[in-house]
């Protein structure tokens, strides 16, 4: 059983659906999320350029394991367009002991895993 403490949400903003989309797929196909989520729309009110800005972006939200953040947040900053994207790792201190075992054995490093049909 994983250490719940050990359980990462990761907080991606994105400039649309499709780059959200882009980057998701390759995180999960990396292993380095067991999953992703694409919230959109979503506006933001920010500081860039010395004005206060307004923009709509698209949410990614991840789930992975301590140990992968690091690689996961380098993938995405190799993918996005951004200058300075907001990637930031949120610890998860409890939930669903079997949805936390699944995270962790989907972002475990090693051969590919096959899939409900037997699929690798």
């Amino acid at each position: 059983m994983p250490d719940t403490n050990d359980a990462r949400l990761i907080y991606i903003t994105t400039d649309g659906t499709a780059e959200a989309r882009m980057i998701g797929y390759a995180l999960v196909e990396a292993r380095l999320a067991a999953c992703a989520n694409i919230l959109d729309p979503m506006t933001s009110v920010y500081w860039w350029d010395g004005a206060v800005q307004e923009g709509a972006e698209t949410v990614l939200i991840a789930k992975t394991v301590a140990g992968r953040v690091d690689a996961l947040t380098e993938r995405v900053r190799d993918l996005h367009s951004y200058d300075c994207p907001c990637i930031v790792s949120v610890p998860i201190d409890g939930g669903n002991p079997a949805f936390l075992d699944w995270v962790a054995a989907e972002t475990a490093e090693g051969p590919p895993r096959a899939n409900e049909n037997g699929e690798s």
